[in-house]
């Protein structure tokens, strides 16, 4: 009898949907700063040095609290964009990382 709650060791890990390298935008949501695109695009950059800060795209929230951010970077591996994720959703003047 196997337990439901275990699942089996011989699974191939899952393959990745997205080929590497490629173009890979994130949304980044975060109160409307005069520094938030700024702190966007440093860790960008960290993470992508060819990043090109002329391509973000912001849209500003209805009542102007918020600004949305689309940053697109070169990802080269999984690990990449994890780290990249997790950078920028511990920021502090980040809300929502998509």
């Amino acid at each position: 009898m196997t337990n439901p709650t275990t699942l089996p060791t011989d699974e191939a890990p899952r393959a990745s949907l997205i080929t590497y390298p490629c173009q890979f935008p994130i949304k980044v949501m975060g109160v409307q700063t005069d520094s938030l695109v700024a702190a966007i695009s440093h860790i960008a950059h960290q993470f992508d040095p060819a990043f090109d800060a002329s391509t973000i795209e912001l849209r500003p929230s209805k009542g102007g609290k918020y600004l949305g951010v689309t940053i697109t970077v070169t990802a080269t591996s999984r690990e990449q964009l994890d780290e990249l994720y997790r950078t920028l959703s511990t920021h502090p003047m980040v809300k929502v990382v998509l």
